[in-house]
C-alpha cells in the first residue's frame, strides 16, 4: 500500500491506496505544527482506526507548500514506517513543461494537481479550481504545459477577515446559500461569501478561457475541501476531490522508473 500525504496551510490531507484505488482518506488539522513523534503517532492511529495496517505501508509520497513541516514529515516516515519518503518538489519528473518564470515559485499541491488532471484528461485544455485556504487557479495546455494561474482569498479567510477586522459579525458556517439575500446576519454573511466567491470564480475561468486558450474547449476541475459547495452551480465540468492524491501517486510512480 502506498501513503499520501497533501501538507498545507491548515490541514494534511491524507490518502492510502492499494493497487491505484484510495481506500481510505482523512484530514488533519496542521497549524501550530507537529513534531516528528506527533505526526508519526496520528498517522498510524488513523490508519488502524480505519482497518487498515501501518505495516502494510510499503512507499509514502509527500508534497506540501509548508517547508518548516517537511523535517517533522520526514522524521515521522522514518521513525513509524521505516521508510524514506518520495516528496514532490523541484528536480523530480512531472511530465509538465512549467512556463511560470521562476518555476520553483510553483506550490507542489498545483503541480500534483496539474500532474493528475493531464493524466485524467490527456490531450485537453484544463483549468484545476482547488477549493482550500486559497482559492488557486491552474491552467494547463494540451501539450502538458504549466501555462500559470491566479490565486485569490479563499472562503475561511474571507470569513475570518470579516470576522476579525469587524467589531459585529460573527464567525459562520460556510455553506451553499440558496437565496442571495440574507434575512439575518448570518444569513448575509453566508451569502456574501457563497455567491462572492462564486462571481470570482465565473470571471477568472472565463477570462482563462478567452486570453489563454482562445476559446478552444477546456476541461474545468474543480477540487479541494469546498469544491462540492459549487457542484450546482455548472462552473466545473468535473469534481475530483482527491485530485492531489492522484498527482501525488503519479508522480511517485512516475519517478520510479
Amino acid at each position: 500500500m502506498i501513503l499520501g500525504l497533501d501538507v498545507g496551510n491548515s490541514q494534511i490531507y491524507g490518502g492510502l491506496f492499494e493497487q491505484d484505488k484510495m481506500i481510505l482518506s482523512f484530514r488533519k488539522n496542521s497549524k501550530g505544527g507537529s513534531s516528528s513523534d506527533e505526526v508519526g503517532i496520528f498517522l498510524r492511529s488513523v490508519i488502524r482506526e480505519n482497518g487498515a495496517s501501518p505495516e502494510a505501508i510499503r512507499q509514502i509520497a509527500i508534497c506540501t507548500v509548508v517547508p518548516e513541516v517537511l523535517y517533522s514529515l520526514k522524521g515521522a516516515c522514518k521513525k513509524y514506517f521505516n521508510i524514506n519518503p518520495f516528496v514532490l518538489q523541484a528536480g523530480v519528473k512531472t511530465g509538465l513543461k512549467i512556463k511560470y518564470r521562476n518555476p520553483l515559485e510553483v506550490g507542489a499541491d498545483r503541480i500534483s494537481n496539474a500532474i493528475a488532471s493531464s493524466f485524467l484528461f490527456p490531450n485537453k485544455n484544463l483549468i484545476v479550481v482547488d477549493l482550500g485556504t486559497a482559492t488557486t487557479f491552474c491552467a494547463i495546455s494540451k501539450d502538458k504545459e504549466y501555462l500559470g494561474g491566479s490565486i485569490i482569498a479563499g472562503l475561511k479567510i474571507s470569513m475570518e477577515s470579516l470576522e476579525n477586522r469587524t467589531a459585529k459579525l460573527p464567525s459562520v458556517e460556510i455553506i451553499a446559500s440558496t437565496e442571495v439575500l440574507g434575512k439575518s446576519t448570518v444569513e448575509s454573511i453566508q451569502s456574501g461569501l457563497f455567491f462572492g466567491h462564486l462571481g470570482q470564480m465565473r470571471e477568472i475561468i472565463t477570462r482563462i478561457k478567452s486570453q489563454t486558450f482562445k476559446n478552444e474547449e477546456t476541461v474545468v476541475i474543480g477540487t479541494g475541501g469546498f469544491s462540492h459547495l459549487f457542484e450546482k452551480e455548472n462552473i466545473f465540468d468535473h469534481i475530483i476531490a482527491d485530485l492531489v492524491l492522484k498527482g501525488l501517486l503519479i508522480s511517485l510512480q512516475m519517478n520510479a522508473t
